[in-house]
């Protein structure tokens, strides 16, 4: 969405609908409207006036009212205004100023729309399937347009345009009405059986017929190359760079743009995007989904009358069989038949059973044992006793080889000890372990403030760092470390 000067801007056009007098702004712009569709466009202020003193409402209406309420619709920008000089034959009546008005287009449009709205009930939206069949024949005409001059290409592009936005606005209308609170109610009763057959009727044909021409719409859709959208789109875009606008100037960009997110909404309504379905898959699931809610409303409303119908029955021939009975004991029998046997425990066990036909029964299958824990909190379950293992043996023969491998690789670094000094950059190839025991030395040397560290053998040595800050490589045997040239000075 772009947020621009005209999307923040106030509507004034719009205030003759909720002012206080808005009674007799409407009706003036009214009647207006209605002369502008009998191409009578320039009305003087006598001839409203006469024209609304016919009704009784305005029995009070002066002139000077009439005079005041053209003003403010003339300043709303309601309407234009343009002084009539061609009856003045005097100066006084030049001054008098008669003006003859003009409902403007954005006024007309709006009283377009409130005529629509005041006749939104009485219209109705509808599933028709012939709209999907008059979009079936437009669309089929699409690589034809590509050899078609401009204006013809033009002509083509509205009368799609105008099927798509009927079809489009019919099946959300008629959808959303059917979706409504009012209409759930009205399903809910029993005046609906009425209709209800011819109801689903009407639903299942239009279903089949989105089905055979949405897929063929589909089809005509893709078999369209890119080559021969962008030659017909082209044609569309300069047929509407033809078109002359008195009021305003549409650059090639904004008709471009306008031009082609009408294309894509089409595309994506029958064939869809990538991150959702399409809109006619998504008419297929709803029309179903409410074709299958009103069937269960009527089967709700039949079962709930004939059973009150029945159970009435039942209970008289029930209270017959308890009246014939011998005796107590024979009451009884029939009061656990028929209601049930009072008390009953169940028991339920997580058990795979052999068989899973109903007609098995509870001795026909093998017993399944359950373990029964009492409940109380004092009880807890044996356990079984193991004794601790004499690992003394082990522990030994661990320690002696762990000093052992110690007391080879301590010998191993005593090596490298050449004149009670080790110096890093003249270290032959290491081993790992000598190193991740040099680096351990030396971070304990560097974490000490008089640069002195011991060994795990209570050796202490001093860290000495180069003076020009040399570095050396220090070679090993999984690789190369490049570090500091430092020296393990030991006392």
């Amino acid at each position: 969405m772009e947020i621009n000067e005209k999307l923040l801007k106030q509507v004034t056009e719009t205030k003759y609908l909720t002012v206080e007098n808005a009674w007799r702004y409407r009706t003036i712009i009214r009647y207006f409207y209605l002369q502008a569709q009998k191409m009578k466009y320039w009305i003087y202020k006598e001839e409203v006036f006469e024209e609304l003193k016919k009704h009784d409402i305005f029995k009070d209406y002066t002139i000077e009212q009439c005079r005041q309420d053209l003003d403010a619709l003339v300043e709303w920008k309601n309407l234009n205004a343009v002084q009539d000089t061609s009856k003045a034959s005097t100066i006084e009546e030049f001054k008098n100023k008669q003006f003859r008005y003009q409902i403007t287009d954005y006024t007309v449009e709006i009283e377009r729309m409130i005529l629509k709205l005041e006749n939104w009930k009485i219209e109705g939206a509808s599933l028709e399937p012939s709209l999907l069949e008059r979009f079936k024949k437009e669309i089929e005409k699409f690589k034809d347009m590509k050899n078609r001059d401009m204006k013809e290409v033009g002509s083509w592009w509205m009368s799609l345009n105008e099927d798509f936005k009927r079809l489009n606005q019919n099946y959300q209308d008629y959808i959303r009405h059917l979706n409504s609170v009012k209409a759930e109610e009205m399903m809910k009763t029993q005046q609906f059986l009425i209709f209800k057959d011819k109801f689903i009727e009407y639903l299942r044909n239009f279903v089949k017929e989105l089905q055979q021409n949405s897929y063929a719409i589909e089809y005509i859709i893709k078999d369209v190359d890119e080559d021969t959208e962008k030659i017909v789109l082209d044609k569309v875009v300069e047929y509407s760079k033809s078109i002359p606008r008195l009021d305003m100037e549409i650059s090639e960009k904004d008709i471009k743009e306008n031009i082609l997110g009408r294309w894509l909404s089409i595309k994506e309504w029958f064939l869809g995007s990538n991150f959702q379905e399409s809109e006619a898959s998504k008419l297929f699931g709803i029309t179903n989904q409410i074709i299958r809610k009103i069937t269960r409303y009527a089967f709700q409303i039949v079962e709930s009358r004939n059973t009150a119908a029945n159970r009435k029955e039942e209970y008289k021939k029930l209270c017959n069989i308890f009246l014939q009975a011998k005796d107590m004991e024979e009451a009884h029998m029939i009061s656990a038949y028929a209601f049930g046997i009072p008390h009953m425990k169940h028991i339920r066990i997580d058990k795979h059973r052999e068989t899973e036909s109903i007609n098995s029964g509870v001795y026909d299958e093998k017993p399944y044992e359950v373990i029964i824990k009492p409940r109380v909190r004092t009880y807890r379950e044996k356990r079984d006793r193991t004794p601790i293992k004499d690992n003394t043996e082990k522990k030994k023969k661990i320690l002696k080889e762990t000093i052992e491998k110690r007391n080879q690789e301590r010998k191993i670094i005593e090596g490298y000890i050449i004149d009670n000094q080790i110096e890093i950059s003249k270290l032959p190839k290491i081993e790992p372990y000598v190193r991740t025991t040099l680096l351990k030395w030396i971070s304990r040397a560097n974490s000490s403030p008089d640069w002195k560290a011991k060994t795990e053998d209570g050796r202490v040595f001093k860290l000495i760092k180069s003076k020009n800050n040399e570095r050396c490589t220090l070679d090993c045997e999984d690789g190369q470390l490049e570090m500091p040239s430092y020296i393990l000075k030991f006392e």
